[in-house]
C-alpha cells in the first residue's frame, strides 16, 4: 500500500525571506521609544520615513532609498510638531506627500522634494487642527484624492479633504480609543477595532454603522483589515493571552470563517496585506520573525507558508508598494525592519523562478500612484476602484523602466453599480476567475445562514 502526500498547489508555497546586505540598509537611526502601538515607519518607491526619538518636540526623518548606509547625526529632519509624533503615512497618490500625527493634537502634511531634504523642514504644507487629545492614527482613502482619516484619544474619528482643509465626515460611535482602521478595496466601507474589544463596520460617507461584534476576547490591542475579496482579517489575543487571527464575513461578524492561535508572545501583531498575491504578513513588536500566510477560497482558508527569522527584535516595520519591488528578481514583497540597535534592515520576499521572462502569474495589475476620483466626487456618492497598471511595461529584457507607465484607469460608477472585484474595470462574466467565484459562493452561503437565523428568531417572536 502506497501513501501519497497531498501538497497544496500554490505558486507562493516556496516564498522565502532574505535579508539584504547590511550596507544596503540604514544605520544610526534613533528610533522612537513611544509606547503607542505604531509601525513607526512607512515606505514608497522614493523615500523611507521613520519616527525618531527627539527632545523638545516631535520629528521624523525622510530618507531617499538610494541614500543607504550610516545616517549622519545632523541629517535634516521634518520637525514641526511640539510633541512626539505617533503615526506617519505616505499618500498613495503622491509619493512626495506625507502626513504626520502627534501628541500635540494636530495632523500636518508635508511636501518632500524629489531629491530629499537639504535643511530641516519646519513649515507644513497643510495643518489640520480639530482633535482635543493626541492623534494616533492616520489612514488614506485607497481611490479618492486627498481624503484622509484621522483618529485621536478624544474618541473622535474624522475624514478630511486635505486639499481644502475641510472636514467631510465625523464618526462618533466609538466609546473608547481606536486601535486600527482600514478601508475596503474601493473605499466604500470602513472597519475599525476599539479598546472596548469590538470590531465595527461603517459606511465612511454617512457614518452609518453596518454591524459590530466582539473582535477578540482580550482587551489588549487588536487589528482588522479588509481583504480584496471583501472578507475581514483580524489579529488579537484570547483570554489566555495567546495571539490569534480570524477571518470573517462582514455580513456575519460574530462568527469566524477561520481562526487560529499563533503563540504566547506579548507584542501586538500587525497584519500587512498584499492584495496582488492575497498574502498576509504578520509582524509583531519585539518579534524575531515575520510569518506569512496565503488566503484562499478553499478550507482552511488561511494557509501558513513560512517565516523569516532574524536575531534582532523588530521595533517597527514598513512594506514597500509593489511598484517599488524588484520584479526582475521575482520579489513579491519588501520590508524595512527597524531594530533596537538603530538599524533599518531590508528584507526581500522572493518566489524562486529560473526563467528570465516577466512572471505574469506573480504580478497581476497593481496599484498605481494615481487617484481614481476626487474628494468632491467621493463625498457626493461616486465610487471607483483604485487605478491599476501592469508591471510588464517595467520589464524589458531584464531591465526596469518607469513603473508608472501604462496605467489603467477604472470606470467611475455611481453608488450601487457593479464591477468585478479583481480589476479596475468592468469585465465580462466569463473572465471572472475561479477564485472569485468560490469567494462569492462562500459569502452567499454565509448570507443564507444569516437569513435562516433571522427567520428562526422572527418565528419565535
Amino acid at each position: 500500500m502506497s501513501l501519497v502526500r497531498m501538497v497544496r498547489n500554490s505558486k507562493f508555497r516556496h516564498v522565502y525571506g532574505q535579508a539584504q546586505k547590511r550596507e544596503e540598509g540604514f544605520e544610526n537611526i534613533r528610533v522612537s521609544k513611544t509606547s503607542w502601538d505604531s509601525t513607526l515607519c512607512c515606505a514608497n518607491p522614493k523615500f523611507l520615513a521613520i519616527i525618531l526619538e527627539t527632545s523638545g518636540g516631535g520629528a521624523f526623518i525622510v530618507l531617499p532609498l538610494s541614500q543607504t548606509g550610516r545616517i549622519p547625526s545632523d541629517y535634516p529632519l521634518v520637525s514641526g510638531h511640539t510633541s512626539p509624533v505617533l503615526d506617519i503615512a505616505w499618500c498613495p497618490h503622491n509619493d512626495n506627500l506625507i502626513a504626520s500625527a502627534s501628541e500635540d493634537c494636530s495632523v500636518k502634511l508635508w511636501m518632500i522634494p524629489d531629491e530629499g531634504l537639504m535643511t530641516t523642514l519646519t513649515q507644513p504644507t497643510v495643518d489640520l487642527v480639530y482633535h482635543e487629545r493626541r492623534v494616533a492614527l492616520l489612514l488614506w482613502h485607497p481611490s479618492a484624492h486627498n481624503v484622509l482619516l484621522t483618529a485621536g484619544w478624544d474618541k473622535k474619528v474624522v475624514i478630511w479633504n486635505v486639499g481644502t482643509g475641510e472636514i467631510l465626515v465625523h464618526l462618533d460611535s466609538h466609546p473608547e480609543v481606536l486601535y486600527s482602521a482600514c478601508f475596503n478595496w474601493d473605499g466604500t466601507m470602513l472597519v475599525t477595532t476599539c479598546r472596548d474589544k469590538k470590531i465595527r463596520i461603517f459606511d465612511p460617507r454617512t457614518a452609518k454603522l453596518y454591524s459590530e461584534a466582539i473582535c477578540h476576547d482580550s482587551a489588549r490591542a487588536s487589528r482588522a483589515i479588509f481583504l480584496r475579496s471583501g472578507l475581514v482579517f483580524t489579529t488579537g489575543f484570547n483570554r489566555a493571552s495567546d495571539r490569534q487571527y480570524s477571518l470573517r464575513d462582514p455580513q456575519d461578524l460574530c462568527n469566524s470563517i477561520a481562526q487560529g492561535n499563533l503563540d504566547m508572545a506579548s507584542g501586538v501583531l500587525f497584519p500587512i496585506y498584499d492584495a496582488d498575491t492575497n498574502m498576509i504578513y504578520l509582524c509583531g513588536k519585539g518579534d524575531l520573525v515575520i510569518k506569512f500566510f496565503e488566503v484562499t477560497p478553499e478550507p482552511p482558508y488561511v494557509h501558513y507558508i513560512s517565516s523569516f527569522k532574524t536575531t534582532e527584535p523588530q521595533r517597527g516595520i514598513a512594506m514597500m508598494p509593489k511598484r517599488g519591488c524588484d520584479i526582475i528578481a521575482c520579489e513579491v514583497a519588501r520590508f524595512y525592519r527597524l531594530t533596537s540597535n538603530g538599524q533599518c534592515q531590508v528584507v526581500s520576499m522572493t518566489v524562486p523562478r529560473k526563467s528570465d521572462h516577466f512572471q505574469e502569474d506573480l504580478y497581476p495589475n497593481t496599484l498605481a500612484a494615481t487617484a481614481a476620483i476626487t474628494a468632491e466626487e467621493w463625498i457626493a456618492g461616486m465610487d471607483a476602484e483604485p487605478v491599476t497598471f501592469s508591471l510588464k511595461e517595467s520589464f524589458i529584457d531584464g531591465t526596469a523602466t518607469n513603473q508608472n507607465s501604462n496605467e489603467k484607469r477604472p470606470r467611475k460608477r455611481a453608488l450601487g453599480a457593479t464591477t468585478c472585484r479583481a480589476s479596475g474595470s468592468t469585465i465580462s462574466r466569463d473572465r471572472v476567475s475561479r477564485s472569485a467565484t468560490m469567494w462569492e459562493k462562500l459569502l452567499n452561503k454565509n448570507k443564507a445562514k444569516q437569513m435562516e437565523k433571522q427567520n428562526a428568531e422572527d418565528a419565535r417572536a
